[in-house]
Parts: C-alpha cells; structure tokens; sequence
C-alpha cells in the first residue's frame, strides 16, 4: 500500500508537488537582468505546473516548504533581491508571484481538463461573439471594450499580468 510510505494524502501531495517544483529552472541571479530572470522563473513555474494538470489546484492555499520549493523559492529570491528593491517589497512579491502564476496556471489546467485545444478554441470563439453582441444601452464599457477583452491568448494575458506586476514592484525601488 502506498500508505506504508507516507502518513497520508496530503503528504502525498507535497511530495509529488516538491517533484513536480524540482523540474523549474531558475538561473544564477544576474543584476542587471533581474526583471526578465523574474519573468523566466515564473514562466518555469507555470510551463511545470500546467504540465502536470492539477498540480497549481493542489498548490492553492498550500505554503510550500518542501526541500524542492523552498530551493526554488530560495532561488527567486535570489534574483529579486539584485534589483534594489526594499527586501519586505521582494519578499510579499515573492508570495504574489508565486499566487498569480498558481492562479493562471489553475484555471489553464481547468480548460485543458474540459476541452480539446479545438473546443477551447471554438469555446472563446464563442465567448467573443456573445461580448460582441450585448447590447452598448445595458452595458456601455463592455460594448465599448468588447474588441480589446477579446484580443489575444492565454500567453499574451500571462505576460501583460507578469508585466503589470513587474512594473509595480519596480515603483517601490523609486
């Protein structure tokens, strides 16, 4: 029985989630690089965790302070602590980077559970003409944004919230 092994499920998690962390790659920090080291880490992070489907719903609400995470962690530290920022800055960061990324993670874990790469395709396809159409009298600010909510992918929305971010902790160093 796998029980012999371990106490019980919610070990069996952290240990596949410590496996799971083990395969992110996280670079030597390099100062005067450090914004996109950060933006590397987190895109390592959501590559494994969406890799492996319900890992990121598993790690919500789960402080991770297996060997492996907190290597990982140890390492993203590293990198923010070059850039100049004030060190409880970095460290709060640190929490709402690893949120977001788990965040994104989970819910593009949830459409690859439910749907086909097709299906995900024709499902915001969908999604799109149904903003399109409502109606400007009842909602003006959606009919008005409805083109720019529907433009891009998953990768571009990851990547303008990493920059959102990013752009805001850099704030703090001024």
């Amino acid at each position: 029985s796998l029980y012999a092994h371990v106490e019980n499920k919610e070990e069996l998690v952290d240990l596949v989630r410590d496996r799971v962390i083990s395969e992110a790659h996280v670079p030597e920090p390099d100062p005067e690089n450090w914004r996109e080291q950060v933006k590397e880490v987190l895109r390592e992070f959501h590559r494994v965790q969406v890799a492996h489907r319900d890992i990121a719903r598993a790690s919500l609400a789960n402080i991770p302070l297996t060997p492996n995470a907190l290597k990982t962690m140890d390492g993203l530290l590293a990198i923010m602590r070059t850039s100049g920022l004030p060190e409880q800055v970095i460290a709060f960061a640190a929490d709402m980077l690893g949120l977001y990324v788990t965040a994104v993670a989970t819910e593009d874990s949830i459409y690859d559970a439910k749907l086909t790469p097709e299906e995900q395709q024709r499902y915001f396809e969908q999604l799109g003409e149904y903003i399109h159409s409502l109606p400007a009298s009842r909602f003006p600010n959606v009919a008005a944004l409805a083109t720019e909510m529907t433009t891009g992918d998953g990768t571009d929305r990851f990547e303008f919230g990493m920059e959102v971010l990013l752009r805001g902790l850099e704030a703090y160093g001024k």
